[in-house]
């Protein structure tokens, strides 16, 4: 007799557009497991469609603010009891809390979330600990993916090690190793038309944990000596727009360019010489998936070690290693890459030997597959 494949409910919150869970969504072994998906969304998303494309069942539930809690709650249970799924998986804080109370409600054994912040609560937002203890307290299994976040779970929230499972974001690394050019030349007339050089590239939210505010003075001392230098910067917004356009404003305008969304975001790494992804201390980022995606794209990345960043990056090795909010080490690393191309050469076939041996998708497809069936 045909085994039942298992049935998961994915909850996800706040997401447009996620490759990662595109790529689950893909490569999860369809014999073994039925995937599932409720999306707490104000509107449709680029995950939403691209879900109803490989025909996979996906609900959307309507959600703005927390106000919408206890009405998303109702209709979560609802679609539990509805589907009856073994295991529900949520992601983000708003789905996390949510769907796991609404797992716990409907009796569901198996009540795993990720967790993709490690210390954001207790450094800026501490008044919300107690949630993320709670939300601790209802899941069944939490998978951390850095030991950062599995650190900042037993050692600040009092998690038992044998809840936690460490699980790394896995990759489809040849997506930015390999690149089609046409799509290239078509992101560079976009976005570099006047092909200027160099470029430096920033892919971060507008928080001030990610330190783009250290960047940009850092990029205007390097104009003084590159005058035909630009500055990209992709997931242009967030809570720090405010302070971050005052220091953008002190730039010549045509020296920069701020872009929200980019759908191509394999292909957006080639256009740049440069990558910097600086967050303000070694706890702060829980992972950084930008720290892979630059090194599988053999783009030399300037840092400091925060996330991920801590397990991986080797100084002058697969990396330009520099301390927390200091702009001008930012910029002496920029000039010495410039200048330097053996060491540019040098790092980024180190970086790309690096993620090849942990970040591979599969491995972590077969870590979940692992853990759903426990």
């Amino acid at each position: 007799m045909t085994k039942k494949p298992v049935k998961i409910v994915y909850i996800i919150s706040n997401i447009n557009k996620a490759i990662a869970f595109e790529w689950i969504a893909e490569e999860l072994n369809k014999t073994k497991f039925e995937l599932n998906f409720i999306l707490l969304n104000p509107k449709e998303s680029y995950l939403e469609e691209y879900l109803n494309k490989l025909n996979i069942n996906v609900k959307r539930i309507n959600y703005n603010s927390k106000r919408d809690i206890p009405l998303s709650i109702l209709r979560i249970i609802y679609f539990l009891l509805l589907n009856k799924p073994s295991v529900v998986h949520a992601h983000l804080f708003d789905a996390s809390f949510i769907g796991l109370m609404a797992a716990k409600l409907c009796g569901i054994k198996k009540r795993i979330y990720t967790r993709h912040y490690s210390t954001y609560h207790h450094d800026f937002f501490p008044n919300a600990v107690k949630w993320d203890k709670l939300n601790n307290k209802f899941a069944t299994r939490i998978i951390a993916i850095s030991e950062v976040v599995k650190d900042v779970l037993i050692s600040k929230e009092g998690v038992g090690p044998e809840k936690i499972s460490l699980v790394y974001h896995g990759f489809k690394l040849n997506k930015f190793s390999e690149y089609d050019n046409d799509v290239i030349e078509k992101l560079k007339s976009k976005y570099n038309p006047t092909n200027k050089r160099p470029v430096i590239g920033v892919i971060s939210r507008f928080t001030e944990l990610k330190g783009i505010q250290f960047i940009i003075p850092a990029f205007s001392k390097l104009l003084n000596q590159y005058p035909n230098a630009l500055l990209l910067l992709f997931n242009a917004s967030g809570d720090y727009e405010k302070e971050i356009n005052k220091l953008l404003s002190e730039l010549p305008k045509e020296t920069y360019l701020k872009v929200v969304f980019e759908n191509e975001i394999t292909s957006i790494y080639h256009l740049f010489d440069v990558f910097i992804h600086v967050p303000i201390n070694d706890t702060i980022e829980a992972f950084g998936q930008t720290y892979i995606e630059s090194m599988a794209s053999g783009i030399p990345i300037i840092a400091t070690k925060s996330g991920i960043g801590n397990e991986i990056l080797i100084n002058n090795d697969n990396s330009i290693i520099v301390p927390f909010k200091n702009s001008e080490a930012i910029y002496k690393a920029i000039v010495l890459l410039i200048n330097d191309s053996a060491l540019k050469i040098k790092i980024t076939n180190n970086a790309k030997n690096t993620v090849a041996k942990k970040f591979e998708l599969h491995l972590m497809i077969e870590k979940l597959e692992s853990i759903y069936l426990q």
